[in-house]
Order: C-alpha cells, then sequence, then structure tokens
C-alpha cells in the first residue's frame, strides 16, 4: 500500500508509549487526523502511567501496554491484536521495547521515523518513513506522521478532559482572586534541573511584586520532595507545596488555573502548555529549538549556545541536532535575572 492514502483509512493504530512529555507532542497529531478522517477508527497503544493522562478522550481506543510488566505486556498485547488488521501502524516511538511490540500490531503501512532520526534499529521494524528532516522541534517531527499519511495541516489542539473532582480540587486547594505561580522545579533526568536557591528567588520576587501564591508541584520522588523542602526553606514567602500530593489528572487542573509556569525540560511544561497556559522554560543542558513549550518560545531562556560552546569548543549549527550538556553546574548559568525577566514578559502581556 502506497502513501499518501487517496482516502480516509478505515483503521490506524498509534505506539506512542510515553512519557508524558512525549504524550503531549503526539496527541495534536492524533487530534488532526480526527479533525481531517472523522469516520477513521483509532487505536493508541500507550503505557499505563500515560493513559492516566489521555485515557478517558473519546472516540480512540486506548491499548494499554503495561511496561511495568516487563515481558508480560507482551502477551496481553498479543490477545488485543488478535484478529485485526489496520490500513497503517504510526510507529512514533524509538525504543527496541516498543518496535518489538510493533511486531504485534498487524498493519499493511508500518510508518516510522526516517533512517537518520530512527534510533535503537527502529528502520528494521517499518516499511514506511516519514520525510527526513534533522533539526526539528519534537513536536514538529510526530506531525511528519500526519503528513506522510497525506494531511499537511497541523491541528493544534490538545483538548485533554478534566474531570470535575479534579477541577474542584484546583478550585479548593488555590487562593480565588489572586494569581498563581505554579514552579514545577524538577524533570527525571537531574542534570536538566534548576537551582533551588534560584527558585526561591524568583518565589520571593512573585509573590513580592505581583502577590502571586507560588505553588510547587511534582512528583513522590525523594528528589522533587527534597527540591520542595529545600525551595521552601530557602524562601521567605509562603509557598504552597504539592510536590507528591497530586494526580496527573489533579496538576492539569492546577496547571490550568495558573498565571504562569516555570520548569526545565520537563512534563509538566508540556502538560502546561497542552492547557494553554504560558510556560517559561529553563534550557542550557538540552536545545529548546528542539524540546521548548511548544507555544511559549519567547519565554524561554536560553542558555544551551554558550553551554554548548563551552562544552564542544563549537556553535549549536555545527554539532549534532540535539546533542546535551549534561556537566554539573550547566544549570547554573541561567539566573534569577534571567526567570524574572521573562516572568514581567509574560505578566506584562497579560495585563495588556
Amino acid at each position: 500500500m502506497a502513501l499518501p492514502f487517496v482516502k480516509p483509512p478505515e483503521r490506524l493504530c498509534i505506539l506512542r508509549l510515553s512519557a508524558l512529555g512525549d504524550i503531549c507532542h503526539a496527541l495534536p497529531v492524533v487530534r488532526t487526523l480526527q479533525q481531517h478522517w472523522p469516520e477513521t477508527r483509532l487505536a493508541w497503544v500507550i503505557d499505563a502511567p500515560e493513559h492516566t493522562l489521555v485515557g478517558d478522550i473519546p472516540d480512540i481506543e486506548f491499548i494499554v501496554f503495561d511496561k511495568r510488566k516487563g515481558i508480560g505486556a507482551y502477551p496481553d498485547l498479543r490477545r488485543r491484536m488478535r484478529g485485526r488488521r489496520f490500513d497503517a501502524l504510526l510507529h512514533m516511538q524509538m525504543s527496541v521495547r516498543a518496535s518489538l511490540a510493533s511486531l504485534l500490531i498487524p498493519a499493511a503501512v508500518r510508518l516510522g521515523f526516517d533512517r537518520t532520526r530512527a534510533k535503537d534499529l527502529q528502520w528494521l521494524f517499518t516499511n514506511h518513513r516519514i520525510a527526513a528532516n534533522g533539526r526539528q522541534h519534537v513536536m514538529d517531527s510526530m506531525f511528519g506522521f500526519s503528513e506522510a499519511l497525506g494531511i499537511p495541516e497541523h491541528v493544534l489542539t490538545w483538548d485533554i478532559p478534566i474531570p470535575d473532582a479534579a477541577q474542584n480540587f484546583a478550585l479548593e486547594t488555590l487562593p480565588a482572586g489572586q494569581p498563581t505561580l505554579v514552579i514545577s522545579p524538577c524533570s527525571s533526568m537531574s542534570y536538566r534541573n534548576w537551582t533551588a536557591a534560584g527558585y526561591a528567588a524568583v518565589a520571593d520576587y512573585a509573590t513580592r511584586h505581583y502577590n502571586m501564591q507560588v505553588v510547587l508541584s511534582g512528583g513522590p520522588t525523594a528528589v522533587e520532595r527534597d527540591y520542595g523542602e529545600n525551595i521552601s526553606a530557602l524562601s521567605t514567602s509562603t509557598l504552597l507545596n504539592l510536590i507528591g500530593k497530586t494526580t496527573v489528572k489533579q496538576l492539569l487542573a492546577v496547571l490550568r488555573a495558573a498565571a504562569v509556569v516555570i520548569a526545565p525540560d520537563s512534563g509538566p511544561a508540556h502538560l502546561a502548555t497542552a492547557v494553554g497556559t504560558p510556560v517559561i522554560g529553563l534550557y542550557a543542558c538540552t536545545n529548546p529549538d528542539r524540546a521548548r513549550p511548544y507555544q511559549s518560545a519567547d519565554l524561554v531562556v536560553n542558555r544551551y549556545p554558550e553551554a554548548v560552546l563551552a562544552k564542544y569548543g563549537k556553535p549549536v549549527d555545527a554539532l549534532p541536532w540535539g546533542i546535551r550538556v549534561r556537566d554539573p553546574g550547566t544549570m547554573e548559568r541561567i539566573t534569577p535575572v534571567d526567570v524574572i525577566a521573562r516572568l514581567d514578559q509574560a505578566l506584562a502581556r497579560q495585563t495588556r
């Protein structure tokens, strides 16, 4: 079967297991498919934690591939795929685990990344590839899949449902009539984390100058809890520490209610983008042109070029796309003054 399709396909399967940020990058592609081919039946193979974020979206069949089960997840997927046939599989995840799972999904077209970007030998598991474009934002690379199928438009819509209980949690937890600044201090990769002292300085500025309620958000890991305690201890303001105290849907409701979010390269930055909240992204270790909050390019604090030059002795354009700087202290190139300037910019825009 050739691409692009000359008519809407009957059935498509999306394979994108994780993580939360990349699910947010993939979702507009799925919304694009829904808008242009409303009669096409969609199935999405997804990991269990990410299913809690999007699993209640209507008109998509979610098939949970629970990575926590190890090899036991594969027989489960085989059973769910028995007797099925898809017009195309959108193999949107580059990992050996995902590629092995793809073998259990029967599809005539098996669409993956171009050979250059198809890491972990993904190209061995596909028979069609998206157009090569080595220097794209992650979300734009995801849109390469819908483009390859024959849809050039990009629909920047997320519409993740937020249950009433989660909305009520945000209403009851956040102060009424006072703007909220959410600080999500941690990434899953600790080298991307900014300093607790920096976050505390920005929190104090937001409290003094804008009468904001500063909320700390994050998961239940020891690193995140320690960050929350350290930021609170260093701050002279009264912070609301919700680290480890919210579900994914409650976090989404809190992010939607916020005036601004501050975060490093992490899932919550993209969750905030999905609910329309401006994000001040903190980037020194990773390239914001590849991974920034998609709708907040002008609010990025970008110390990546200077970090790359110091590490590799070459400018960004002379190095492979997405190369990282993992050296300790890299994020300390960002100063509170940098972040405060972006906060002023974001709030001035909202006032106008």
